[in-house]
């Protein structure tokens, strides 16, 4: 035995008989568990949920977080706990707190990679698993805090913590803690292999166009003109739908792509809302400066992305064979996909094999270097499918 996971979920009203439930299958017949990874829907107590998953798994190192929708086996699911056990007689993970990401989100995330380094004895981390609040910090600047304290060449891919769709407040977990609005990750180091395949599927309309205005995750002028004339020049009266509406049809099916260099793939920026002197804000930063695309996705493409991004992932691991997958998918394209939404995960499973544990959940954001493990920078991605592979 390398490297096994296993995946148990739960749909039990009662958060202590779900916690159990899911935690039970999780584990049954391991024995090493390296590490357990818990996703949750914000409608259990979530103290509650979390502390009978302790109560079984003892001091077995945990990371996790609230959902918008979790992922398991059978597809996506709601009001649902999920539990993956990671047991292997070659790889070693460490698990940390960033805090309180409000006051500065890089900080946190350098506090993070600090003690997850500290953790590991000094050795090495080559991969972080990061789950983030980012309603109330800028997800993109908490990896710049980790990258700035473990280097660049270190993956990190993981994802924003939801609220079951209500934008209010998410919740981290840390071994038996809650922790609203925070931050925490998984440090991996030495012999481990875990890659990551990363696509959207959308594609760009129009001509490009320069952000003259802006300011954090506010677009105020695209083409020194209100940046909501980007979608009344093409959709006219439908684009006030985005004063009205959060993740609305504009955000669904027409984000905007950010370029980047070194990349042919843009950056989806999914617009929130916009006000009245025709601001847009949206689900992360776009600097001023940046050249923009208006971006059109269809449920086809979509699927299409999915694939290849598990393809991309398969291929990182150079001929090795998947353990277990994670999956960091938005929550725009579970709303996309709707009654469909398990399509989407069968075509991953079809590309990794449908016998791999899977586990996953739908994001408010996700994180990943762009071009898979060869890319030397993480960002921080909307709208995007994230396919994380634990190799044997």
């Amino acid at each position: 035995m390398t490297t096994k996971t296993q995946v148990g979920s739960s749909s039990n009203a009662n958060p202590t008989k779900a916690g159990k439930e899911a935690c039970l299958q999780a584990i049954e017949g391991l024995n090493n568990i390296n590490l357990l990874i818990v996703f949750s829907s914000s409608s259990y107590e979530q103290q509650e949920m979390l502390s009978a998953i302790r109560e079984i798994s003892d001091d077995v190192p945990l990371i996790g977080c609230s959902t918008a929708g979790e992922i398991i086996d059978s597809g996506p699911t709601s009001k649902s706990v999920a539990v993956m056990a990671i047991e292997s007689d070659s790889m070693k993970c460490v698990v940390a707190e960033g805090e309180n990401i409000k006051p500065d989100p890089k900080e946190a995330g350098m506090r993070l990679a600090k003690k997850l380094t500290a953790q590991a004895g000094g050795a090495s981390i080559n991969s972080v698993i990061m789950l983030i609040d980012v309603l109330t910090g800028n997800g993109a600047d908490t990896v710049r805090g980790i990258n700035k304290v473990l280097g660049d060449n270190t993956l990190i891919v993981g994802g924003a913590a939801g609220d079951d769709f209500s934008f209010k407040e998410t919740y981290e977990y840390l071994n038996d803690k809650v922790l609203p609005s925070s931050l925490v990750g998984a440090g991996f180091y030495g012999d481990n292999v875990i890659s990551v395949g990363v696509r959207h599927g959308w594609v760009p309309i129009g001509s490009p166009m320069k952000v003259t205005k802006s300011h954090g995750a506010v677009i105020n002028e695209i083409d020194g003109k209100p940046a909501l004339s980007i979608y009344a020049d093409y959709f006219g009266e439908k684009a006030k739908s985005l004063k009205t509406e959060v993740l609305g049809k504009m955000a669904l099916v027409y984000p905007l792509g950010l370029a980047i260099d070194n990349s042919d793939e843009l950056l989806l920026r999914a617009p929130l809302s916009a006000d009245e002197n025709g601001a847009i804000t949206f689900a992360a930063e776009v600097p001023e400066g940046s050249e923009i695309r208006l971006m059109i996705g269809s449920k086809s493409k979509a699927i299409d992305a999915a694939k290849e991004a598990a393809r991309n992932a398969l291929k990182d691991l150079e001929g090795g064979k998947p353990a277990g997958i994670i999956v960091f998918n938005c929550i725009a394209r579970q709303k996309l996909f709707n009654r469909e939404a398990k399509d989407e995960i069968d075509a991953i499973k079809e590309v990794l094999g449908k016998d791999v544990p899977i586990i996953g959940f739908y994001t408010y954001g996700e994180i990943a270097p762009v071009n898979g493990k060869s890319d030397v920078i993480c960002r921080f991605h909307n709208e995007t499918a994230v396919v994380t592979v634990i190799g044997e």
